[in-house]
């Protein structure tokens, strides 16, 4: 390596002292603190019997979410935070750990009991940041492969074998809200499946706002069904849901004047170059959907190099969506546009927990989609509540690399510890404004 424009030779030893890694990661144990996540769960989990000096089952869970948003992806991994117990406390082995998850696993109750812990820090989290005025909740599916022959995986319509999880996101917040582990082979359009998870992901909303806020399910194609936007009508849920082009659409599309079409927009409330928006309501009859359907179609050229299909119609290609929304046409298929978010969600997922399902039984593994939610949620709310600018936009990936995987030099003097970030690294200035905004924030009930 070079010096000051020299090349010197660098010696590498074992015996450093006072140095921890991963450092930025105790930034989300405490947020776990502050937020009531850790408490929550272990009035959760606490059973009567427990042997004196057993492991608090909540801090295990809380210590595996950290582990999963610090990026592992296996029980084993959880040493990354055991090894560092100067700056983690004392932390279950990976085998006490799989105890835990079995006993939440083969429990009644357990799971959701872990759940309604989960709620219990998200009114926190919403009194610290404040309720949004709309709530979007996002459903949609995903693919996990899995690499053996595992309870409840089977073939996916992908030609894959794993399962088949239906989830529900929060849009406004950014937050996991519910999770249903599925067999590879269970469908997209299921609505039994679709009004669980979204009954699920309701029970997450605080209490004290559930009657106040307002409520938009959106989902893609699959959500064009009867049973759950009867559902979404009895709830008094607005729905947002992609619409099959089949023929009779098509004909409705063909009988659109040109001085119909509207531009579309960004997100940003500005024109698109590409693309026009029009309303065909009044052509289909909608009278099996409920009062108040509106069908509102997209157009758009196809970008350079892109094959077109017979279906499509003079250099054109269209998308409809079905809501019950008022409003213009521009802003609804727009707003509706945005439910391409899900997807990045759903992949950051993917790195952190939710890509690998690694137990054998299939409720075990349910209880690790809902951990992963966790980890999700932990990295939500550092970002929420203490993050500014860039880094409460970023991604996991990057997060990891900026603050959460930093390394430190832990110092103790007077009964005091200091934890001296590396003055050269180029955010160590915001993961130390984070962790004094973590402290000023006030401890829970």
């Amino acid at each position: 390596m070079t010096r000051a424009g020299r090349q010197i030779t660098v010696n590498v030893t074992s015996d450093g002292e006072g140095v921890v890694s991963h450092a930025g990661s105790a930034l989300l144990a405490e947020v776990a603190e502050k937020t009531g996540l850790t408490g929550a769960l272990s009035a959760a989990l606490t059973e009567p019997g427990l042997r004196a000096g057993s492991h608090d089952r909540g801090r295990v869970i809380r210590d595996l979410a950290v582990m999963l948003a610090d990026g592992g992806d296996c029980l084993a991994d959880l040493r990354a935070v055991g090894d560092q117990a100067v700056l983690f406390g004392t932390t279950a082995s990976p085998s006490t750990a799989f105890r835990v998850i079995d006993r939440i696993a083969t429990t009644p109750g357990l799971l959701d009991a872990v759940r309604g812990a989960h709620a219990v820090a998200r009114a926190r989290v919403w009194k610290l940041t404040g309720a949004p005025e709309r709530l979007t909740i996002e459903l949609d599916a995903t693919l996990i492969t899995a690499h053996s022959e595992k309870d409840g995986a089977a073939g996916t319509f992908k030609g894959g074998y794993g399962f088949h999880p239906m989830l529900a996101y929060a849009d406004e917040t950014g937050e996991a809200l519910a999770g249903q582990l599925r067999p590879g082979n269970a469908g997209a359009n299921n609505a039994t499946d679709q009004i669980e998870v979204a009954e699920r992901a309701l029970r997450q909303i605080p209490a004290e706002h559930l009657e106040d806020i307002g409520l938009l399910l959106r989902v893609d194609s699959a959500g064009a069904c009867h049973e759950l936007l009867d559902w979404c009508r009895d709830g008094n849920i607005r729905f947002s849901v992609g619409y099959d082009l089949t023929e009779t659409v098509r004909a409705a599309i063909r009988q659109i004047p040109d001085g119909a079409w509207v531009s579309s927009l960004d997100q940003d409330g500005s024109e698109r170059p590409n693309g026009q928006i029009s309303e065909i309501t009044d052509q289909l009859d909608l009278n099996r959907w409920p009062t108040g359907a509106r069908v509102i179609v997209r157009r758009e050229r196809a970008h350079p190099g892109a094959q077109l299909t017979f279906t499509d119609l003079n250099g054109h290609r269209f998308q409809a969506i079905l809501t019950d929304q008022p409003g213009p046409v521009a802003e609804l298929e727009r707003d509706h546009r945005g439910r391409a978010r899900v997807e990045d969600r759903i992949r950051n997922d993917k790195d952190t927990g939710l890509r690998n399902m690694p137990f054998r039984t299939f409720e075990h593994n349910q209880v690790w989609l809902q951990i992963a939610h966790l980890a999700h949620d932990l990295i939500c709310w550092t970002q929420r509540l203490l993050l500014t600018g860039e880094l409460a936009q970023a991604e996991p990936k990057r997060l990891r690399y900026r603050l959460l995987h930093v390394a430190a030099r832990l110092a103790f003097h007077a009964r005091t510890a200091t934890l001296r970030l590396p003055a050269i690294w180029p955010w160590a200035s915001e993961l130390a404004a984070a962790f004094k905004q973590l402290k000023a924030l006030p401890a829970p009930a």
